[in-house]
């Protein structure tokens, strides 16, 4: 059976609505995918870290609930998990505040072993951030000799904007390793000063990586291949939250690759009808999320999804 296996922050976000807490919930932008695929019935195996303390039991009792391996999780004795405050507005859209506290050693796990077809994800400045590094490329380097897929989602937050060029060859080094490469045109403004989809593909993305898909809120999603070019729109929705919609169109594209047997020497020659089922289930998977203050697609929505 193929594996996912996914590498990242783990946090609790702390929801608040007109400055009042509405919701405490595991996070982290890998974890949220996750724990969504887990709910899918995918085995799925998670590499990160967290304290141990209640905060980190919490996010580690919901990976058991969900079907989500904690063998790689490293539960550090020193420092506190990691708690996020996000500050939805009228749009619920999310505003953040961090509060970390790690210590120095960080992420002594031992790697699982990858297969071919295996799919790999990776994301979020826990991918490029220079005290893990050597964690993510050992991980990295392993997929890529074993023949396994590598997803990237860049998730470049402004707070990091201006380290752009102190990352930038770490970044480029990712785009290099991954067979698909998702970011927002928030996230490549952030990293680049453009925004427009055919601009950062032709400019920052093709050379290293093939297959790119650029989200933009609830504009339309663009796909860019060496085959196929296209742009989908986004359904218009009432929207709960909009935390994790992100994380979650990357949990539904890499079900979607599962769902339709896609293997990593399928990737280049994908066709638009190929692309179509696998942006489609990205696209009901972030739907689905909206709809609540959860950062993981429902139970209810998952059952529903594995049997159609």
């Amino acid at each position: 059976m193929r594996r996912v296996i996914g590498i990242g922050e783990t946090i609790l976000d702390i929801l608040f609505r007109d400055n009042q807490p509405q919701a405490a919930v595991p996070g982290g932008s890998v974890y949220n995918a996750a724990i969504s695929l887990g709910r899918m019935g995918v085995n799925v195996m998670f590499i990160s870290e967290t304290g141990n303390d209640r905060v980190g039991e919490m996010i580690l009792q919901n990976m058991r609930d969900n079907g989500v391996s904690t063998e790689h999780v490293n539960v550090f004795p020193e420092g506190k998990s990691p708690v996020s405050l996000a500050f939805l507005n009228e749009r619920n859209d999310a505003e953040y505040i961090f509060y970390k506290d790690y210590p120095r050693q960080r992420l002594e796990v031992k790697m699982p072993e990858i297969t071919a077809d295996d799919i790999i994800m990776i994301g979020s400045y826990f991918a490029i951030t220079p005290v893990l590094r050597d964690k993510v490329v050992e991980l990295l380097e392993q997929a890529h000799k074993a023949g396994a897929i590598i997803y990237y989602d860049v998730n470049f937050r402004s707070t990091h904007r201006n380290e752009a060029i102190k990352l930038m060859p770490t970044i480029l080094e990712n785009f290099e390793y991954a067979d698909i490469l998702r970011g927002s045109t928030e996230d490549f403004q952030n990293m680049f000063g453009l925004a427009e989809a055919d601009a950062v593909y032709r400019k920052h993305v093709a050379f290293y990586c093939q297959n790119f898909i650029c989200t933009d809120a609830d504009k339309d999603i663009c796909l860019r291949t060496r085959q196929v070019t296209k742009n989908y729109p986004v359904e218009p929705l009432q929207a709960v939250s909009t935390i994790g919609a992100g994380d979650n169109f990357n949990a539904g594209v890499v079900f979607g690759l599962l769902k339709n047997r896609i293997r990593r020497n399928d990737l280049a020659e994908l066709t638009e009808a190929d692309w179509d089922a696998i942006i489609q289930c990205g696209k009901d998977f972030s739907a689905d999320v909206c709809k609540s203050v959860n950062n993981s697609v429902s139970k209810a929505f998952a059952e529903a999804y594995k049997n159609k």
